[in-house]
């Protein structure tokens, strides 16, 4: 039995058959509607989402299975004391996999350890997001052919952005590959990730304040929105949260073939006005998210 906790849990080459199975399902949806006919899919989700969820629950609805869950910690027995642990081990007398997301850094992993079903980690606070992560690189792969030997920006919220965090490890492991960080000072990645990810594999990066100053060099812009909930105060939010809009002008000093993407949910950080450049793939990345989590299901529970 495996779970998924982090994207570093599956090796390239499991990553790229992960993927090469949700582009057979893009193409062969029927082919696919019964595989998880009698399955149940458990989500336990401890604070709001929209996205992930929703996510999750129409990739097993299309695999034919079913799903059961809570949408907040306020509608389930965590409002009464129960511990994560608990939680998992009653799930798995009802589920057969379940997908968990927790305001807590290593939850999913506390209940991987004591589950009988497959966990995946659906996001825990500001450290893992592997399944956006596998969304954004299927997204990539799937739109520019490769995942390898590009230049991308990852602007705003790199310090409490998990996805931002989770997509830096997963890209690492692919050749040719060199990161723009493009944030505030108060939101620049984490030192345990400049260190210990990006210095010790000598992977070339640079980081900047200016969106403007590096759009020209960028075949993906990784936008991502300033995260209300990881500010201590106020404050610290309403003085950076605007501090990055992508608008026309910006999209214009860019290349005819770079991306935009973004893990969503958007507040302003993308002016409207980029939804109809067909550079903008935003929505096109939410319909990968799908069968990306459809080939992940079918995987774990060992059905393909």
């Amino acid at each position: 039995m495996r779970h998924l906790m982090s994207p570093l849990d599956f090796s390239v080459e499991e990553l790229d058959r992960l993927m090469d199975i949700a582009s057979d399902i893009e193409k062969n949806r029927d082919k696919y509607a019964h595989m998880c006919d009698g399955k149940v899919l458990a989500t336990c989700f401890y604070e709001p989402s929209t996205r992930t969820r929703l996510s999750f629950e129409s990739a097993m609805l299309h695999l034919g299975g079913r799903v059961l869950g809570f949408a907040s910690a306020d509608s389930s027995s965590a409002a009464k004391g129960e511990s994560v642990s608990d939680t998992i081990r009653i799930i798995s007398c009802y589920a057969d996999i379940c997908a968990m997301r927790h305001p807590k850094e290593g939850a999913p992993m506390v209940a991987a350890s004591k589950s009988r079903i497959p966990v995946i980690n659906a996001g825990d606070g500001g450290h893992q997001h592997p399944t956006q992560t596998l969304t954004d690189l299927m997204t990539i792969r799937s739109l520019k052919g490769q995942l390898g030997n590009m230049t991308i920006g990852l602007c705003g919220d790199l310090k409490f952005g998990r996805t931002v965090h989770s997509l830096i490890n997963a890209l690492k492991r692919y050749p040719g590959i060199n990161f723009i960080f493009i944030s505030p000072e108060e939101l620049r990645i984490p030192d345990y990730i400049r260190i210990d990810v990006l210095d010790r594999n000598n992977i070339p990066y640079k980081e900047v304040i200016k969106l403007e100053d590096v759009m020209s060099e960028l075949d993906i812009l990784y936008m991502t929105r300033v995260q209300k909930e990881r500010f201590f105060n106020e404050e610290d939010y309403v003085r950076l949260k605007d501090f990055y809009i992508l608008t026309k002008e910006k999209m214009d000093m860019a290349k005819k073939d770079m991306m935009v993407l973004h893990p969503l949910p958007r507040v302003n950080e993308i002016s409207v006005e980029v939804d109809d450049d067909p550079r903008a793939v935003y929505f096109k990345q939410v319909q990968y998210g799908m069968y990306i989590r459809m080939a992940l299901i079918l995987t774990l529970l060992e059905l393909v």
